[in-house]
């Protein structure tokens, strides 16, 4: 991955995240739609997912199970589009730690660099505080990294 990986939260209700993977769009698009390459990377560093259903298209649901040692929560929304290899929008449901947030939108785009380079963006909002903002970017930072890895040693 390339050292562009930025994080802005551009207002307090959201998290905009931009990194920069060394895999080709549709690798890196797979990852994020695949029931068995999902499970290898999704949540934060330390913890596991089970994905139990994960229908990636547009008005379908997704439904995985995220535990680690102190943590055992199921996850479930709906796919609001999906545009392989570009796009993909879907609802994200209150949480154990920030059960006062309702369900939150998570857009994540794909854009071919070439070369076997993806600049992936994800945006999710709209949050009401600081802290649910900055726990979630923490959170997706730590599995965007393990993104990182599964695509780029699969790349290699």
């Amino acid at each position: 991955m390339d050292t562009e990986s930025s994080t802005a939260a551009e207002a307090i209700g959201q998290v905009v995240i931009t990194r920069i993977f060394d895999a080709p769009r549709a690798l890196v698009f797979n990852a994020w739609t695949d029931p068995e390459h999902l499970a290898k990377w999704f949540g934060p560093k330390g913890f596991t997912a089970t994905i139990l259903e994960n229908d990636a298209r547009t008005g379908g649901a997704y439904h995985f199970r995220m535990r680690s040692p102190n943590f055992d929560q199921d996850w479930r929304g709906t796919y609001r589009e999906v545009l392989a290899p570009e796009r993909l929008v879907f609802t994200w449901p209150r949480t154990a730690r920030h059960p006062e947030v309702t369900n939150t939108i998570v857009t994540v785009t794909f854009d071919d660099l070439g070369g076997d380079k993806t600049r992936l963006t994800l945006r999710h909002a709209t949050f009401d505080t600081i802290q649910q903002r900055d726990d979630h970017n923490g959170g997706w930072n730590s599995a965007l990294d393990r993104l990182a890895e599964l695509v780029e040693s699969a790349n290699a």
